[in-house]
């Protein structure tokens, strides 16, 4: 609301201008960014290529104090042309990096020699943003009103002229403030208890998904799941929304794909929970159910399907999926023994890849970016001649429609080959009392995305 990035995400996830109106790979390590005229910082100074060099220099002195680190590690350095183009040198190539580029920007002029660490102009910060600060207080609230000079305000024409942003120290005063009526809107992470807390009726809740996404690796080198049969029919018997409601109360979202988050990208394919499908298709594949196992005869040797599962016992909640898992999979007769390990041992397990399958998750970043799944040393040891090549091309592709295109094809493979097998992602709420109007599209990236075109009923 009052920084800006170079480029910001839409609410499907795509790419989209902001303080940059074009760039473009100029060659493998390097881009050209032209940037917006006539923006104005909140004080009314200009917004120049001075400005996105003071940024990238200050994050990267920064280093990993700053949350926007990894955005910037893999600048060399910003050479700046003329005021409004500069050109961005990395040290290597990069897929996707334009999606790097979506940090705040912050004036040069602004903070010239501070320390941005410890600066006392943080707690009254200055952007190009569609709001500015009127007033705040670090500790209970900060009041925002628009920002008549902003170079976007006459195509938005915002309704909601001003904004309080209320600060408080537990989710319980959050909670409490909001049945008072001094709430409109709020939002809260993960599988929060908000029914418990505010009741059922009086607002309007949306629940998006968040950040962090679980899903299962299964080892394709592995004897038995380098059968692609054997790990689709284990994909078919697993009750996600079992498991959903087990671990977490229901409160997170089932989602197969690492980009089911609402990319653009993604092409809506959910595989249904289906036991008969399980048996069926190994079946099919010449396994026969006898003593208590799936077997089958391979090279005069006689194999059966049980499976290990990996999972860290300090995160209680896949501890609860991991034991669905098993009883969704001994009900298809496949024994399964849980291998609960605490941490330090768990990423040896990860380290080593001597493991079936792995019940794993990571915080999806702003960048699509598939390697983990399909690139070297990935979690299920998956290699695919395909989908090399196509990562490949990913460096050099920024048209859409074909992006999209070579991203079905990666989905495609995902679901036929079964490395892994997507579970669920966390959940984000956003609830707003019933006289609270207009179209606010919440994302992971921007939770308040449309903000600015709300109000307030009489």
């Amino acid at each position: 609301m009052i920084y800006e990035p170079l480029l910001t995400i839409t609410e499907d996830y795509k790419l989209k201008p902001a303080l940059a109106t074009e760039w473009s790979k100029a060659d493998n390590t390097s881009y050209l960014i032209k940037l917006r005229e006539n923006v104005k910082w909140h004080n009314g100074s200009d917004f120049t290529s001075d400005d996105v060099k003071f940024t990238v220099d200050a994050i990267k002195k920064l280093e990993n104090n700053c949350i926007y680190f990894d955005n910037v590690e893999n600048i060399d350095y910003v050479e700046i042309i003329s005021t409004n183009l500069l050109k961005i040198h990395l040290f290597h190539e990069e897929p996707l990096f334009e999606y790097n580029l979506t940090f705040p920007i912050i004036s040069a002029s602004f903070y010239q020699v501070d320390d941005l660490s410890d600066s006392t102009k943080n707690n009254i910060p200055m952007g190009t943003g569609i709001y500015k600060i009127q007033s705040v207080d670090i500790n209970t609230q900060m009041q925002l009103k628009i920002n008549t000079s902003w170079w976007n305000i006459q195509n938005i024409n915002p309704k909601a002229e001003e904004l309080n942003i209320k600060i408080f120290s537990s989710i319980a005063e959050m909670y409490n403030a909001y049945k008072l009526g001094s709430i409109d809107i709020l939002t809260t992470a993960q599988a929060s208890n908000i029914e418990e807390n505010i009741g059922t009726i009086g607002y309007n809740k949306k629940n998006i998904c968040g950040r962090q996404f679980d899903y299962l690796a299964l080892n394709c080198k592995e004897n038995v799941l380098s059968n692609k049969e054997v790990r689709q029919a284990i994909s078919f018997a697993i009750n996600k929304e079992e498991i959903n409601n087990v671990a977490y109360g229901g409160k997170y979202i089932v989602k197969d794909f690492p980009l089911s988050y609402g990319s653009y990208l993604y092409s809506e394919q959910n595989q249904e929970y289906n036991e008969n499908q399980a048996k069926e298709i190994l079946q099919n594949n010449g396994w026969q159910y006898k003593s208590g196992y799936w077997q089958k005869k391979v090279n005069k040797s006689n194999i059966k399907v049980k499976i290990d599962l990996v999972v860290n016992s300090s995160n209680q909640g896949r501890v609860k999926a991991a034991n669905v898992i098993k009883e969704n999979l001994e009900k298809i007769g496949i024994p399964v023994k849980i291998i609960s390990v605490k941490d330090s041992t768990y990423q040896n397990y990860i380290a080593n890849k001597n493991y079936d399958i792995l019940l794993t998750g990571v915080t999806v970043g702003i960048k699509p970016d598939l390697t983990r799944y399909f690139g070297d040393d990935n979690l299920a040891n998956y290699e695919n001649g395909d989908a090399t090549s196509i990562l490949k091309e990913l460096y050099s592709i920024s048209d859409e429609n074909t992006l999209k295109e070579k991203y079905n094809k990666l989905q495609s493979l995902y679901q036929d080959d079964r490395p892994y097998i997507g579970l669920y992602f966390s959940t984000i709420t956003l609830i707003n009392t019933k006289s609270f109007a207009g179209n606010i599209n919440p994302t992971w990236y921007n939770p308040f995305y449309n903000i600015e075109t709300c109000y307030r009923k009489n």
